[in-house]
């Protein structure tokens, strides 16, 4: 074989390499969609860390207002956000409304569910070792949060820490969950 039919014959093989990789990374590659408020939120699955077994975001948390949080225990914000989930989650878990606190630590769970305890956290902690759930709901960094309607469709999504028991955010969620919005907030040292 001449030089020239060579060159062309790897010419060839690279741009055929090259096509056959965009097919396959359109084909099985991440979410096709933007996520974006209006849409449905991904499905997901990871390490529920109270009972070790693995979850489908969506299936579990299916026909509840829940709030997907993606976050880390070396994530500062993350660790200033906690506790106004926790007043959110405390005052309306009752009515339906759900938490997926989903952490990107890596490693062993053992950090994560320190991390919990210390900060007296009692709605989901999730665990995804392999940050991948990062990609697929596109996040910017940690923490980042997706509030949820009860058919999975994202009503709001904040980048960085937020007050999520602020009466703007209680009354939104009890909206969600349709119930009447409470006229003033309010949390009885229980709740705390």
């Amino acid at each position: 074989m001449s030089q020239n039919r060579k060159q062309w014959v790897v010419v060839a093989l690279v741009v055929g390499g090259l096509a056959l990789g965009a097919w396959a990374l359109s084909r099985f590659g991440g979410p096709a969609e933007r996520v974006a408020v209006g849409g449905r939120a991904p499905d997901f699955k990871v390490l529920d860390l109270a009972t070790g077994d693995s979850l489908d975001l969506r299936d579990h948390y299916d026909g509840k207002v829940t709030l997907v949080n993606i976050w880390a225990t070396w994530c500062i914000p993350c660790r200033q956000e906690m506790p106004s989930m926790q007043r959110a989650w405390i005052r309306l878990k009752d009515h339906g409304f759900a938490i997926a606190a989903v952490s990107i630590d890596e490693g062993s769970a053992e950090p994560v569910t320190r991390f919990a305890q210390e900060l007296g956290l009692t709605f989901d902690i999730l665990h995804d070792r392999s940050g991948r759930i990062q990609q697929v709901y596109q996040t910017a960094g940690v923490p980042e949060s997706f509030l949820l309607d009860e058919d999975g469709v994202i009503l709001k999504r904040v980048i960085g820490a937020h007050d999520w028991s602020s009466p703007a955010n209680i009354s939104l969620i009890e909206r969600s969950l349709g119930i009447e919005p409470s006229d003033t907030v309010t949390t009885s040292a229980e709740e705390l």
